[in-house]
């Protein structure tokens, strides 16, 4: 359980990075993709463990709250999800057509960019 909420907590990161500000960046990023203590980050930038805590906890709070209004990230896994299907359905039913592969690998390029 603890994984899948950190994988979630970093993917709303990426998508929402840019609407926090720099210290619910830094805070979460710290915690959640870099792995860092409460206390090291209270160390880190000199405010007790608590202020962390309680930055931390509202940051992921406002990072729902900008998915389930915009739901980027939901439509992301949906796409990347239909993707695969189409993916398997072509690779079962037209495994010898060169430039339908073609197509898929420049669409599949284009979105990891």
């Amino acid at each position: 359980m603890e994984i899948e909420k950190n994988n979630r907590i970093n993917s709303l990161l990426e998508f929402y990075e840019q609407l926090l500000t720099s210290k619910q960046k830094e805070y979460i990023t710290l915690y959640y993709a870099d792995d860092y203590s409460l206390g090291e980050i209270s160390e880190e930038f000199q405010v007790s463990r608590q202020a962390v805590y309680d930055n931390i906890k509202r940051t992921v709070n406002i990072l729902e709250k900008y998915e389930e209004k915009l739901h980027l990230l939901r439509n992301f896994e949906k796409r990347n999800q239909q993707f695969d299907q189409i993916l398997d359905y072509i690779n079962l039913n037209y495994s010898k057509d060169t430039e339908l592969r073609r197509l898929l690998d420049d669409l599949e390029k284009s979105e990891e960019e």
